[in-house]
């Protein structure tokens, strides 16, 4: 018997596409009922994963085995499945965390620069979280789709001639990253008449050896259009330039857009190509680690050559990318976990900077740092300040600028991965990882320097733009701050705070959701043996 809580899987997938339906109903002048209604969903996709987690994890009393949920009832691999494991919740509550985070800080202004916003955000939710939940590689680019097709949209909104050149090549290059999943998806089904990933596991150690090398090229094919996704270079030029014009909460919840293609190579290294995969076992995890490097040194110059936060921010994305893939391709227990805590506090400081840098830029009036970018369309006032009385002695350090210099330096913290905040710790675990095995191959010292040069220009260039926008003395009064502006990025420092705080019981859960990942059986058994939805009647 399993109860009510079995159909919490789904939520994260059906809640958010319910509500983008109803939204379509309403017109843009019940903009009040929509926000409501927008709000209401993201807060309530943190519940559910949270929910989630907790189940999977076991920590409410339940076994916190994988669990696998049939749509329709029918059986894997005949039918569409979802699967919760430990891997899959944690990155489910972070998207919903930044998601919340990111559709609060809209809320400000940036949902009324062009229409159906909060339906093209819920959208996007949907199809993340569908990709981190899909057990069938089919369904997997059925969800991408979907997060595609949205973030089409939320790339465009606002409008501007930037925005336009920047979504032509992000859309062209997507459709052709498309196109090479359905051709990779397709090989591999040639080969092992399956694309249940459960399925596909159990299969691929059975694969003849005259049909290795079809199987390995489909799954270089299909892996490509992740890494693509994931910003590996030489692969990477759009993204940048994309996220820079993109709108800030847009940029802010893109953050985890790459974390997709991330997860999803991941996934299938474990899950297919194990130690248990026969002759595929192992596969392209060499080219995983010096593509992780190459993308590492091209970001760390990126962040050092550009002169504009946004850019900063988009080759930090690539940096934090390429030191997920690296790690994934070097492999082991330990390094999974430390990895994870990477991915989680990365995207956090990630996200908490793209939302801080549009103040700190109208603070110091650089509103003509992306040329061309158009400024959205506002219908009212900002509502609501941050304020401080002046005092009649010393320098007056204004209201806004106390809390945009207290939130840039402590994302700079976190990115540069100084003490004693998370990204310290998540690089410092890296390291330690790295170290503890009796002979430190040349590929691991090459991805410890890699993250020690990156973290030390990413020091460089925030300190350098800090001192620019925020700290030069300026002829003009500082710019009115929303509070509804301040609340979205202090909440993802806090968030980023408490990882800190709680280092010890989140890394017990990373290391466990390691050594799940490193046994695939476990997943393949929770799917073979789901229950079907007869069983949860009394």
């Amino acid at each position: 018997m399993i109860g009510w809580d079995q159909h919490l899987i789904i939520a994260p997938i059906i809640l958010p596409i319910l509500v983008s339906a109803l939204l379509l109903a309403f017109d843009e002048r019940r903009r009040t009922l929509k926000r409501a209604l927008s709000f209401a969903t993201t807060a309530g996709l943190v519940v559910i994963a949270a929910l989630i987690l907790q189940r999977v994890d076991g920590s409410d009393g339940v076994d916190g085995a994988a669990q696998a949920y049939l749509l329709g009832n029918w059986p894997a691999p005949f039918g569409i499945v979802l699967v919760a494991d430990r891997l899959s919740a944690l990155m489910l509550l972070l998207t919903s965390v930044l998601g919340a985070t990111a559709l609060f800080y809209a809320l400000a202004r940036w949902d009324r620069s062009g229409p159906r916003f909060h339906v093209l955000f819920l959208l996007l939710l949907a199809g993340v979280n569908g990709a981190f939940l899909t057990g069938d590689i089919f369904n997997l680019f059925v969800f991408f789709e979907v997060l595609l097709a949205a973030s089409y949209g939320l790339i465009l909104h606002g409008a501007g001639e930037e925005r336009t050149k920047a979504s032509l090549h992000y859309i062209t290059i997507n459709i052709a990253t498309s196109l090479l999943f359905l051709i990779g998806v397709a090989m591999i089904y040639g080969v092992t008449g399956t694309l249940n990933m459960a399925d596909l596991a159990e299969r691929i150690p059975n694969v003849p050896s005259q049909d290795i090398g079809l199987l390995e090229a489909g799954a270089a094919i299909l892996g490509v259009a992740f890494l693509v996704k994931s910003g590996i270079w030489p692969l990477s030029f759009w993204l940048p330039r994309t996220y820079a014009a993109a709108a800030p909460p847009v940029a802010a919840i893109f953050a985890i857009m790459t974390k997709v293609g991330t997860y999803i190579v991941l996934r299938l290294t474990s899950l297919l190509f194990s130690d248990a995969s026969g002759a595929a076992a192992g596969f392209a995890g060499d080219w995983l680690v010096w593509s992780g490097f190459a993308t590492m040194l091209f970001g760390t110059l990126g962040i050092l050559a550009t002169r504009t936060l946004t850019r900063v921010a988009g080759h930090y994305v690539l940096v934090s990318s390429g030191t997920l893939l690296a790690a994934i391709g070097i492999g082991g227990e330990a390094l999974t976990a430390a990895l994870l805590f990477y991915l989680v506090s990365s995207t956090l400081a990630v996200g908490a900077l793209y939302l801080i840098i549009e103040p700190v830029e109208r603070n110091a009036d650089e509103d003509d740092m992306i040329a061309g970018v158009a400024e959205p369309v506002f219908d009212d006032e900002y509502t609501g300040a941050v304020v401080e009385e002046e005092d009649e002695t010393g320098v007056v350090i204004p209201g806004t600028i106390a809390v945009l210099g207290g939130g840039f330096i402590f994302c700079t913290l976190l990115l540069a991965g100084l003490p004693p905040l998370s990204g310290f710790i998540a690089k410092f675990a890296i390291i330690d990882a790295l170290f503890d095995q009796p002979f430190i191959p040349p590929a691991s010292w090459a991805l410890i320097t890699l993250i020690i040069l990156s973290g030390l220009a990413t020091l460089v260039a925030m300190t350098r733009a800090g001192i620019d926008l925020l700290w030069t003395p300026g002829e003009d009064s500082p710019a009115r701050l929303s509070v509804i502006e301040v609340a979205p990025i202090g909440l993802l420092l806090a968030a980023c705070l408490a990882l800190m705080i709680g280092a010890g019981p989140l890394f017990e859960y990373m290391e466990s959701t390691a050594r799940v990942l490193s046994e695939p059986s476990l997943y393949i058994e929770a799917v073979r043996t789901a229950p079907h939805m007869r069983e949860t009647m009394p």
